[in-house]
């Protein structure tokens, strides 16, 4: 399950526990394809490709390659964070 920001402010997104936005759920982590990132958020490429950016540069988030697809994933330590934030 994702966290979508949205004008109302933050909301799941149930697309992202059904995979129809392309998330994979291997058990131990969720990526997504980067390419479908726009699309999901509802944000203009540019805007989202620059926070993946800033991200990356942070150690936010973790890029791999699969099958010719970037997959976007958060980084251990963020998994770790956003884990604990959903048991409290």
């Amino acid at each position: 399950m994702g966290l979508l920001e949205t004008e109302g402010g933050l909301h799941e997104d149930n697309n992202w526990r059904d995979g129809r936005t392309g998330v994979e759920d291997s058990g131990r982590k969720k990526e997504v394809a980067g390419s479908k990132l726009p699309q999901i958020l509802k944000e203009k490429g540019e805007i989202v490709y620059q926070a993946l950016g800033w991200l990356a540069k942070e150690d936010k988030i973790e890029f791999r390659k699969k099958e010719g697809k970037t997959l976007v994933s958060l980084s251990f330590g963020e998994r770790e964070i956003f884990k604990k934030s959903r048991t409290t």
